[in-house]
């Protein structure tokens, strides 16, 4: 059964158990029993994130007291800018096509295909008079999404459909999969290969690089240990 975190009485504390009293209290024990150097606690918070650390499973307290590692992580440090990774922006031809195949590796669409033009657009990518058509793909888990967009107006710049992991620039887009040689099975059975062939990496990763349409690399990796 889990533990459940508590206040003890000042009259209860014990050296062996790490005590919360307020905002000037110390954890670690006591200085007559000497267990541990003093350290100040500025908040309960701070307290309670510690005990965390210390393995100890919390329950039912109350929302304030309720510990964010991440949200604590990122307002200790004033340095950091990026609250989340969200998308990753992709650049097509063919909408179509290219929808297609990561909808076969998973994906699913979110929400409706919508065209984007106007003032907005146009400041963002320095671009006067652009008109895109921008699809947004979701993976199972939810988590980071694909953006793939495709130029009505100006006209699309030439890429390297057959660029290899060397050439300067963003090379491929990683992806983690229950079954390798089931994914690449299904790449094949729609007329794409790999760009070399399936790898190990030290009895716990298999991967390889699948060549989609336009030159797109996904890259496919299966945890085997």
């Amino acid at each position: 059964m889990a533990r459940r975190w508590q206040f003890d009485p000042p009259r209860q504390r014990s050296a062996s158990r790490k005590t919360i009293v307020g905002r000037d209290s110390y954890l670690g024990g006591t200085p007559d029993h000497g267990t541990s150097r003093l350290q100040p606690v500025r908040t309960v918070r701070a307290g309670l994130r510690e005990f965390v650390d210390d393995h100890v499973e919390i329950l039912s307290l109350a929302p304030s007291l309720r510990v964010d590692r991440q949200d604590e992580d990122r307002r200790m440090d004033p340095l950091s800018h990026v609250r989340r990774f969200d998308h990753v922006g992709i650049t097509v031809a063919d909408l179509n096509t290219v929808t297609a195949f990561f909808v076969g590796l998973g994906f699913e669409v979110e929400g409706t295909r919508m065209f984007v033009e106007g003032e907005f657009l146009d400041t963002v990518i320095g671009i006067p008079d652009s008109r895109t058509e921008i699809v947004m793909l979701r993976p199972p888990d939810g988590s980071t999404r694909l953006e793939l967009s495709s130029f009505v107006r100006p006209a699309h710049q030439p890429g390297s459909p057959a660029a290899m992991a060397n050439e300067l620039g963003l090379r491929n887009v990683a992806f983690e999969v229950d079954d390798l040689q089931a994914a690449v099975d299904g790449l094949a059975a729609d007329g794409y290969g790999l760009v070399g062939d399936i790898g190990h990496y030290e009895h716990i990763w298999r991967m390889a690089y699948g060549r989609g349409p336009e030159g797109i690399i996904v890259s496919l990796a299966e945890r085997i240990g």
